[in-house]
């Protein structure tokens, strides 16, 4: 598998271009800007984009998402949850204050359990919700890429419109924590660290352990 970790835009969101490298078929996760550093390192790979993954409808992990659509072609994946929560008006009034693009609306939606193909690489779906209702991490074995899920040493805020502090903090430890220990966690933002493990995180990390 190819893998490469962005920090792009304003937010700096940790984007993830992953692709296959017999087919050189490629996804990229959570574009939240700089599309044309994006597309750089898709060429320099040699991939074609074929799917652009939302691990959640935040507009800072959207926000590049018209754009590499259009040079592209690249269908957007999203959880049917989040595509029906980010399509109400009240929710949309809330998060343009943070002034930046929204997705286009998802070309297809996704639910727990299902597996996005990237050429021959698999990204199984794990419905996250707390941070999100539609919040999703997706593994590939040993690789786990959990948006705003969980963080090197954090976890997702739950104060903005569809958070939940109880939920988010049941999803990690029963969807995540439950993963091999040996794990690779890539976070959305790297704000802790920009990577991590499964077990290092049920080891250390305060809002797991209970030390917050």
């Amino acid at each position: 598998m190819i893998l490469e970790q962005l920090t792009v835009g304003s937010m700096a969101v940790c984007c993830y271009i992953v692709g296959c490298e017999e087919t050189r078929k490629a996804a990229v996760i959570d574009p939240g800007g700089e599309e044309q550093l994006i597309l750089a390192v898709c060429q320099k790979h040699e991939l074609t984009v074929e799917s652009i993954i939302c691990t959640h409808g935040h507009p800072d992990h959207v926000c590049a998402n018209a754009k590499l659509k259009e040079a592209t072609g690249a269908a957007i994946i999203m959880h049917e949850a989040e595509e029906e929560f980010f399509g109400r008006q009240d929710i949309i009034g809330y998060f343009s204050m943070l002034g930046l693009p929204f997705s286009p609306p998802a070309d297809k939606t996704v639910k727990d359990g299902d597996v996005i193909e990237v050429g021959k690489v698999q990204l199984k779906v794990i419905h996250s919700p707390g941070h999100t209702p539609g919040g999703i991490c997706l593994y590939a074995a040993p690789n786990l890429f959990a948006g705003d899920t969980l963080f090197v040493g954090g976890v997702g805020r739950t104060d903005f419109p569809g958070g939940d502090t109880k939920q988010l903090l049941a999803t990690i430890k029963e969807r995540v924590l439950t993963l091999p220990a040996e794990t690779v966690v890539w976070p959305g933002h790297g704000y802790g660290g920009a990577r991590s493990t499964v077990g290092e995180e049920a080891r250390s990390n305060p809002f797991l352990t209970g030390g917050w």
